[in-house]
């Protein structure tokens, strides 16, 4: 399997979808970089001579594409910058409820998890 910036891509896949495996990268960057490092699209991972996996990172590294722990990184602290301001949004996160609008009277089970009853005395 070949490594690029410590993720394991599959050989068997085309390298346009194998891209996708690494944390921050889509379809459409990925075709975007394979244009950009001259790779065909349609290559497998297993066919990739170490020069076009190099030039492949070297795209990615000029274009300041962020990645992986850098984007995750990024994100949490985006998170904990709206907690900390106690905006509507990060009160959302902070409560484990729907950030952007949607109803939760009688959805949003994905975020706020089993149904439990509350308020019964019987």
């Amino acid at each position: 399997m070949a490594r690029l910036f410590s993720v394991e891509i599959p050989n068997q896949k085309r390298i346009e979808i194998a891209l996708t495996y690494i944390y921050g990268i889509g379809l459409t960057t990925s075709s975007r970089i394979l244009d950009e490092a001259g790779v065909d699209p349609n290559l497998r991972t297993g066919e990739l001579t170490e020069d076009q996996l190099v030039k492949i990172t070297k795209v990615i590294t000029e274009q300041s594409i962020v990645i992986e722990g850098d984007l995750r990184r990024e994100r949490q602290s985006s998170l904990k910058r709206l907690t900390s301001i106690n905006c509507y949004r990060g009160t959302r996160h902070k409560r484990g409820l729907p950030v952007r609008g949607q109803r939760t009277k009688t959805n949003a089970r994905t975020r706020k998890g089993r149904k439990s009853t509350v308020g019964v005395v019987r």
